[in-house]
C-alpha cells in the first residue's frame, strides 16, 4: 500500500498552523523574558497594598 500524496490543502493548513504555533511560542517567550528581567532586577519586590512603607521610599540626603 503506497502513501498518497499531501493534498494543497493539508499544505496550507500546515504553514497556517505553523504561523500561529511560531506566534504562540514567540508570546510565550516574550511573557518569560520580562518574568525573569523583573524578578531577578536589583530592586526589593514588595507588593502595593496601599501603605506606606519607610524601606520603599528612597532615601532623602
Amino acid at each position: 500500500m503506497a502513501l498518497k500524496a499531501t493534498h494543497e490543502l493539508h499544505r496550507r493548513r500546515f504553514s497556517r498552523n505553523l504561523g500561529v504555533g511560531l506566534t504562540l511560542v514567540a508570546l510565550v517567550a516574550l511573557v518569560f523574558g520580562l518574568t525573569v528581567v523583573k524578578v531577578t532586577r536589583g530592586d526589593p519586590m514588595q507588593g502595593f497594598d496601599h501603605q506606606v512603607r519607610p524601606e520603599m521610599e528612597a532615601p532623602t540626603q
